[in-house]
């Protein structure tokens, strides 16, 4: 006679209940803490004097510039960062290769080297006195300490975001709709635009918002690849450290509260595609 094992329900009892609003709550005390307060006095320290001195602060030629830079920097560095990690994730994903761990080992490279050590690398390459220093300079090409330099090193930096979201996505998908599009006739392009980019479309959009979040608010590698010349090679991260340095406090947290803003637009974006498109997304990562 075999022998029946009787689970005991679940207990939800005072002490279980109890249990689980410590729980909530020291998980509220700890966000709040850690993330609620200090986002919202960046906000209050940005309109402490005023609504007048807010805009001041933000149209001001250098501030102006800093802006400009960063959402040209990020312009040109997420989409190559797109197309770089939707090649190299349908390369790994569906393919097999030699060099395979290699290139997802590169992927990864960014993630555990120091964004300043990345901006030292483009100095020692690319510096007057680097590797490559006199011919750049002998062909009229800048690259240290100025908006080439400062996209490099933006993209070194995030290059992994987009592809290692669609990687593990790919690898689950498996490759039997390729396969069957390759066996009916389909060339490989339209296999991809008509059976691959469909099924990772919003795993794409999650790795493209959080590619460009990162992008605009990187600063470690841009502070070492961009030599801090105000209204030219300054971005927003950067020209809120010199107002800073110099005191003012009013135009340093008003720049600040623009990156915050811009956070919060990404991770809204983020949480209304969830809510819009979340049983295609759960689909499509069942698939």
């Amino acid at each position: 006679m075999s022998a029946v094992i009787r689970r005991r329900p679940f207990q939800t009892g005072i002490g279980t209940i109890l249990f689980r609003i410590v729980l909530v709550l020291l998980a509220l005390a700890f966000i709040g803490v850690v993330i609620a307060l200090p986002l919202a006095s960046v906000f209050v320290e940005a309109f402490r004097k005023g609504t007048d001195a807010f805009l001041d602060a933000v149209t001001e030629h250098d501030a102006w510039a800093a802006i400009k830079l960063t959402l040209i920097v990020a312009a040109i560095a997420v989409p190559l960062n797109l197309v770089f990690g939707l090649a190299a994730a349908w390369s790994i994903a569906k393919f097999e290769f030699r060099g395979k761990s290699l290139l997802i080992t590169l992927i990864d490279l960014p993630f555990s080297v120091s964004p300043v050590v990345s901006g030292l690398i483009y100095v020692l390459l690319y510096g007057a006195h680097g590797w490559f220093g006199a011919e750049l300079q002998a062909a009229g090409i800048k690259v240290v300490f100025s908006v080439t330099g400062i996209v490099l090193a933006t993209i070194f930096v995030t290059f992994p975001f987009i592809a290692r979201e669609l990687i593990p996505l790919m690898q689950e998908q498996g490759t039997t709709e390729e396969e069957a599009a390759l066996t009916l006739g389909a060339s490989g392009w339209r296999t991809f635009w008509n059976v691959t980019l469909p099924n990772v479309k919003w795993g794409l959009l999650y790795g493209v918002l959080l590619c460009n979040a990162r992008a605009m608010g990187e600063f470690g590698a841009v502070s070492v690849v961009s030599g801090h010349i105000r209204g030219l090679t300054n971005t927003m991260p950067l020209h809120v450290e010199i107002l800073y340095n110099e005191y003012d406090f009013v135009g340093a947290f008003a720049v600040a509260s623009l990156l915050a803003g811009l956070a919060l637009v990404t991770l809204i974006a983020k949480s209304l595609l969830e809510w819009r498109y979340g049983g295609e997304l759960a689909a499509s990562r069942r698939h």
